[in-house]
This record gives C-alpha cells, sequence and structure tokens, in this order.
C-alpha cells in the first residue's frame, strides 16, 4: 500500500484547496499531491479586485504552508498540468515529468478573456491571478484615469476600487447595462445608477476598438462609437473561460464552449472517465433541472469539493439545500444574490430607496432568486423558500 498511487488534485484554488481538505476529512489516509500552476500557496481570489487592489491587505493566503505539511498534502506549485493519459493514469507536466494518480480530481478554474488584436503597450492587464493584481496595484498609485472594459462583477468592482483611489474612470459595456447577461437589464439598471451617482463615466451599448499609445505606454482608447478617452491605466474585463486546454487530448468529455465550456461531470462530480473527477469553476455538473452547468460562485466551490470527497470515498453524499450564494461589494454596498436568478427572469423590485434594493426573480410565477443591494436580511429570508420553489405570491404578500 505505501506504493499505491496518490489522488491528485490539479489546481490549486480554492476548489482544488477545499477537495484536498474534505478527502483529509473524510478520512482518507493515502497519498494526496496538490498541483498549482502559481509559484504562490493557495489563495482567495475575490478581494483582488477589492481589498488587494486598492492596498487595504496585502496577503490572501488561504492556508500556512504549515497546513500542509500537518495534513500531509504534498503541494507542488509553480507546476502546470500539459496532459493527461486517462488509460495509464498519468499526468503530464510542464516540467517533462510525468505523475502518475490513482483518482484525479480537476481543479483548474479559468483563465481570463482577452481581446484579439490590440497593441502590446505597457498599462494593459486583465485580473485573474495574484501576479496581475499585484502589477495592477502597483499601477494604479500613479494613475489619474482608468478605462475598464466590461461591467460584470470584476469590472464593476474594479471601477469602485479605482473610484475609492481617487482615479477618473470609464467603464465601457457592450450591452444595455452592467451585468445585464447575468442579472437582466432593470436590476442592472439600478447598479449602472450607483455607479454614475459614485462619478463613474459609464458608457453601456459601447466597446473597446483599439488603443493608442506613446513611448510603449496606453495614453487614449478609441471606443466602437468613434470616441476617444485618455487613460493611462486599461483593465480588460470581458469574462474568463474554463481552463480545458490541457485536456483536449484526453478523451475526458468536455462541454461545447458555446454553452459555457468545461468538463462534464453527474451531480457528485464524476466524469464519464474512471478515476476521473471536477470540481469548481472548471466543472460543468448536472443540476436538478437535467442540465449541465458551470456555477462561479465562492460558495460553491466548497459545497462541490465536499461532495467530491465523499462520492470519491463510497460515502452517502451529504444532504443540501443547494441554494446558490455569491456576492460583490462594490462602494459601501453588498451586492448579494441567491438562487438562480436569470436576466430572462420576470423581475418585481419590492424595495427601492435610490441606493439598496431588493430584486425577486421568477419563472412561470415561481421565485427562482433574489437580488439585494445593502438588504443583506431580506435577501437571506428568502433563502427557504427559493428551496421550495415557492409561488412569486408567497414572498410579495405579508406574512
Amino acid at each position: 500500500m505505501e506504493n499505491a498511487a496518490p489522488i491528485v488534485v490539479v489546481g490549486a484554488g480554492l476548489a482544488g484547496l477545499r477537495t484536498a481538505e474534505e478527502l483529509r476529512r473524510a478520512g482518507y489516509e493515502g497519498g494526496l499531491i496538490l498541483i498549482g500552476d502559481e509559484a504562490r500557496l493557495p489563495y482567495d481570489r475575490p478581494p483582488l479586485s477589492k481589498q488587494f487592489v486598492r492596498g487595504e491587505t496585502d496577503d490572501t493566503t488561504l492556508r500556512p504552508a504549515e497546513f500542509f505539511a500537518d495534513k500531509g498534502i504534498e503541494l507542488r506549485l509553480d507546476t502546470a498540468a500539459t496532459g493527461v493519459d486517462t488509460a495509464a493514469r498519468r499526468i503530464a507536466l510542464a516540467d517533462g515529468s510525468e505523475l502518475e494518480y490513482a483518482q484525479l480530481v480537476i481543479a483548474t478554474g479559468l483563465r481570463p478573456r482577452r481581446l484579439p488584436g490590440l497593441p502590446d503597450l505597457a498599462g494593459v492587464h486583465v485580473l485573474r491571478a495574484y501576479a496581475e493584481a499585484d502589477a495592477l496595484r502597483d499601477e494604479l498609485a500613479d494613475a489619474t484615469r482608468a478605462l475598464v472594459v466590461g461591467a460584470g462583477f470584476i469590472g464593476c468592482e474594479l471601477a469602485a476600487s479605482f473610484r475609492a483611489s481617487g482615479v477618473e474612470v470609464v467603464l465601457v459595456e457592450p450591452q444595455p447595462t452592467p451585468l445585464a447577461g447575468v442579472l437582466g437589464p432593470q436590476v442592472g439598471a439600478l447598479i449602472a445608477r450607483m455607479h454614475r451617482a459614485e462619478g463613474v463615466d459609464l458608457r453601456c451599448d459601447t466597446g473597446l476598438d483599439t488603443l493608442l499609445g506613446e513611448g510603449g505606454r496606453v495614453r487614449v482608447a478609441r471606443l466602437s462609437d468613434g470616441s476617444e478617452v485618455p487613460a493611462d491605466l486599461v483593465v480588460i474585463g470581458v469574462g474568463s473561460r474554463p481552463a480545458t486546454d490541457w485536456l483536449t487530448e484526453s478523451g475526458i468529455p468536455l462541454a461545447d464552449p458555446a454553452a459555457g465550456g468545461g468538463v462534464l461531470a453527474d451531480e457528485v462530480g464524476r466524469t464519464a472517465v474512471g478515476g476521473v473527477w471536477a470540481v469548481g469553476d472548471v466543472a460543468a455538473w448536472l443540476h436538478d433541472t437535467g442540465v449541465r452547468k458551470r456555477v462561479e460562485h465562492w460558495t460553491s466551490a466548497g459545497e462541490q469539493a465536499r461532495l467530491v470527497a465523499c462520492a470519491l470515498m463510497g460515502a452517502e453524499p451529504p444532504t443540501m439545500a443547494r441554494v446558490p450564494y455569491f456576492w460583490s461589494d462594490q462602494y459601501d454596498v453588498k451586492i448579494q444574490a441567491l438562487g438562480t436568478p436569470a436576466a430572462t427572469d420576470a423581475v418585481t423590485i419590492a424595495a427601492d430607496d435610490g441606493r439598496r434594493f431588493l430584486a425577486y426573480y421568477a419563472r412561470d410565477g415561481r421565485l427562482t432568486g433574489v437580488v439585494g443591494a445593502g438588504m443583506t436580511a431580506q435577501v437571506m429570508k428568502a433563502r427557504a423558500k427559493i428551496a421550495a420553489g415557492a409561488e412569486l405570491t408567497e414572498v410579495l404578500t405579508p406574512s
């Protein structure tokens, strides 16, 4: 047994770390290797666009080095997986070596999308990894005018962080409102109102055409409407894609990129290939609706890790309410969402004081989600009703 192949988790982000932790918690005592392609200890990503980039914290490490030694988790950092032979159960690594596995857990997360055709200029950034956030923070200290391309959650959080740092911000978004594709235009308009009230020059139905530089550094951005805006700092936040390039020749089933991509898995993370599992942002799990989809939520990573660990150990998976939850901190407001709100749902604005708001989402009259800004208690009260598939009228009628 001493020479038995280990369980290998590829991806040392939150989902990968939590999976390793849950395996030990579930009683697994064998070899356990956690592989990460970055040189840093596993760290928390959400603060990178907020507290970290503003200089309010310097470290978002999730566990110290001693933790891994204590738990018997072999941590291999600065090591990228480049391929996998599922028949031989061997992983190819970037340094040319191979690693045998008994069970493989794929937790490689996402890679930021980049806009093609832009010139290579200093001052232009994407944000996903710690090194990118660190470089962005350094440049923010001397910036006066920033352009943020894409008003999704990352773009909106960065716009808020830049304004808090005293930087002028132009935020451009090809859709009619911020977050229109996620939360719909009605709630997106409320978020747009908040950013404009904070002094952000928000331009919707607008994209980036190209960037113009001087001395190798960005100076001006030309937008899709022909206008030009000065910028000494540019951040491209146009979404991410699953990090599955290393799996294209593996035979492990992958979702269609047009449907969001990712590694196809069942309701506990098991793929169609024996001994291979998937967890976190990269994993397209089977959901109650019969659809396989990825869920890019911080809380979901921990819940999925627990289910994978139990299933891998042959234990009965825990019963979970499975009401997705995510949040976004922008200015002094915490935007929270429970359930599965979708842009195509019917939206009812239940409260709005000009900054804080509460919105219910429904399909065919049934509550699917709630989104609130600065209304934590009201959002959390809806959890049980969302889980039960309650009628919208149940939350709109005072009890």
